[in-house]
C-alpha cells in the first residue's frame, strides 16, 4: 500500500504539468486575449466621444485603422500604437511564449501564482476570498446528497418494481429532468421575496451585520441564506447518485452468493449490509470525487450568479470571458491539484470498505 501511495503522489506534478502544458497550448492558439479585451473596451468608450465632439468620427476611424492594420492584435485598430505596447509589456506578452511558459512553470513550483490583470490582489488571495462560499456549497450539497441517495437507492432496490419504487423514480425523474436554473428561480419568486414569500435572502452568504451578531445568531445567520442554493443544488444533483446505488445494490442483490446466504437462513439485513454492502458500494465510492469537484467548481456556477454568491465558479467564469489568464491558470491549477488528492483518497477507502481489495 505504501509503494502504491508513493506512486501516486510522485504522479502528481507530472499530471499537473501536462494539464496545464495543454491549456497553455490552447491559449496560444484561441483567438482573443487581454491585449484585445481591453483595446475592445477602449475602442468602444472612445468611438462615440470622437464623432459627436469632432462630427468626423468615421473618418478619423478609418484613418487610424489604416495606421494600425499591420498590427497583430484584430481591436488595435484605431488605437494609439503607445497604448498597445504598454498593455503588451503590463501583460507580459513583449515576451516570446516560451519565456513565458517557462516563468510559469517556475512559479507554479514555489505555489506563486501572480496577480491578477484586473483586480489589485493575488490569485491566493482571490481563492482565499471565494473559497469559504464554494466550499459551503459544495460540501453541505454533497453530504446531503449522499445522506438521502444512498438508503433511497438501497430501499427502491429492497423494493423493486413495487408501488414506492415507481413512485420514487418518477420524483426522481422530474428532479433530474428540471434544470437548476430554473429551480433557483422558481426559489427565489416563491420564497425569497420574488413575489410571494420572503422567508431566505436574496443575496449573500451572510448578512451585512454579520460582524455584530453572536455566535448562535451567526449560525442560525449562514444556515438561512445557504438553505436555497443548497436545497436547489440537492434536488438537482441527488437524481443520478440514487439510481446509480439502486442498480449497483440490485445488481449485487440477483448475485449467486446472496441466494446462497438466503438458503442458509441468514436474515435479509445480515445480507444486505453483511455482504451486499461493500460489494456495492464500490462504484458508489469512486464517484464521489468526480461529484465533490462537481459541485465545488462546476455546478455551483449558476447557483452563485443566481444567488449572488461570490464563489470559485464565478470567479473562474469571469477569468474567462475578461480574459485574465493569471486567474484561470491559477484556478485550474488548484482544481486539478484537489481533484487529484480526491481521487488519490477515494482509491484509498476502497480498502477501508473492501480489505480484499490489496494495491500491491
Amino acid at each position: 500500500m505504501r509503494q502504491y501511495i508513493l506512486k501516486r503522489l510522485l504522479l502528481i506534478p507530472f499530471t499537473l504539468w501536462g494539464i496545464i502544458t495543454v491549456n497553455f497550448a490552447i491559449i496560444q492558439l484561441a483567438p482573443g486575449g487581454p491585449v484585445d479585451y481591453v483595446l475592445a473596451q477602449y475602442r468602444g468608450m472612445n468611438t462615440d466621444a470622437k464623432s459627436q465632439i469632432t462630427g468626423t468620427g468615421d473618418i478619423q476611424q478609418s484613418n487610424s485603422a489604416q495606421e494600425n492594420s499591420s498590427s497583430k492584435y484584430v481591436g488595435a485598430q484605431g488605437v494609439p500604437e503607445d497604448l498597445v505596447i504598454a498593455l503588451e509589456k503590463q501583460f507580459g506578452f513583449d515576451k516570446p511564449w516560451y519565456y513565458r511558459y517557462g516563468k510559469m512553470i517556475k512559479d507554479y513550483l514555489c505555489f506563486d501564482f501572480g496577480k491578477s490583470y484586473y483586480r489589485d490582489k493575488t490569485i491566493v488571495e482571490l481563492i482565499k476570498e471565494r473559497l469559504p462560499v464554494s466550499i459551503s456549497l459544495g460540501l453541505w450539497s454533497t453530504l446531503i446528497i449522499y445522506l438521502i441517495a444512498i438508503p433511497l437507492g438501497i430501499k427502491k432496490a429492497q423494493k423493486d418494481g413495487s408501488k414506492f419504487d415507481t413512485i420514487t423514480s418518477f420524483m426522481v425523474i422530474v428532479g433530474s429532468a428540471m434544470p437548476v436554473f430554473l429551480l433557483a428561480v422558481f426559489f427565489i419568486v416563491f420564497f425569497a421575496g420574488g413575489i410571494y414569500w420572503q422567508w431566505f435572502p436574496l443575496r449573500g452568504l451572510v448578512s451585512d451585520n454579520w460582524d455584530n451578531l453572536g455566535v448562535w445568531a451567526k449560525i442560525g445567520d449562514y444556515f438561512w441564506h445557504i438553505t436555497l442554493p443548497v436545497i436547489t443544488m440537492v434536488i438537482g444533483g441527488f437524481a443520478g447518485l440514487t439510481m446509480l446505488t439502486k442498480n449497483s445494490f440490485l445488481d449485487e442483490i440477483n448475485k449467486q452468493y446472496v441466494l446462497t446466504a438466503k438458503a442458509k437462513g441468514a436474515s435479509e439485513n445480515r445480507i444486505l449490509y453483511g455482504h451486499v454492502f461493500r460489494n456495492a458500494m464500490l462504484i458508489i465510492i469512486a464517484g464521489f470525487p468526480s461529484l465533490l469537484i462537481k459541485m465545488l467548481f462546476t455546478g455551483s456556477l449558476l447557483i452563485e450568479v443566481i444567488f449572488s454568491l461570490n464563489g470559485l465558479g464565478l470567479l473562474g467564469y469571469e477569468a474567462i470571458t475578461t480574459r485574465d489568464y493569471p486567474v484561470v491558470f491559477g484556478t485550474l491549477y488548484i482544481f486539478a491539484l484537489l481533484g487529484l488528492v480526491l481521487k488519490l483518497i477515494s482509491d484509498l477507502t476502497y480498502c477501508l470498505v473492501d480489505p480484499r481489495i490489496n494495491f500491491d
